[in-house]
């Protein structure tokens, strides 16, 4: 018995010291699978949006999702995001955004994943991007911000535009 628990203890011992210093990686070729689903869902959640698919839309965020919005104050957990949507669903007057080009990134847990991607918009190009999560072997928005996107050489135009109207907010929001 003495034997049995020493030899355990030495391969425990080597087992250890041959991971010591190692981060734990992702195996790539599952990296690779998690960022074509995520890819799938990402199309997916634009595709319904663009049918005016409600149900199956809202369905793509997690319980308690975010979206931020292209006007200041757009920030919204889903809740308030549904009741602001729900009118333009139900007027089939919903979005319709295809990616032009989408980055997946992953950290240290394999079940969380972000992205930043450029959209074909009503808009022009905008750019969205947000954090995506594993739940029960699905992936789901947990945060969606969209942002239009300005050329450099325009942004003494668009600040002539926005300027008026924000100046007055950031006196608000400052206070």
């Amino acid at each position: 018995m003495k034997q049995f628990i020493f030899s355990l203890c030495i391969i425990c011992i080597f087992s250890c010291k041959e991971n010591a210093g190692k981060t734990e990686h992702h195996d790539i070729g599952d990296t690779t699978l998690q960022k074509e689903r995520i890819g799938i869902m990402l199309d997916s959640f634009n595709i319904a949006a663009a049918k005016a698919d409600y149900q199956g839309y809202f369905n793509f965020f997690t319980p308690n999702a975010s979206f931020i919005g292209t006007d200041a104050l757009e920030n919204w957990n889903k809740d308030a995001f549904m009741i602001w949507a729900k009118p333009y669903f139900d007027k089939k007057a919903t979005w319709n955004f295809t990616s032009l080009q989408r980055n997946i990134y992953f950290g240290q847990s394999p079940d969380i994943a972000w992205f930043d991607e450029l959209l074909n918009t009503h808009m022009k190009i905008c750019r969205g991007s947000g954090v995506v999560v594993k739940q029960n072997n699905t992936w789901k928005v947990q945060q969606y911000v969209l942002s239009m996107t300005v050329p450099n050489e325009k942004i003494t135009e668009v600040l002539k535009i926005k300027s008026p109207i924000e100046d007055s907010l950031i006196k608000t929001l400052v206070k």
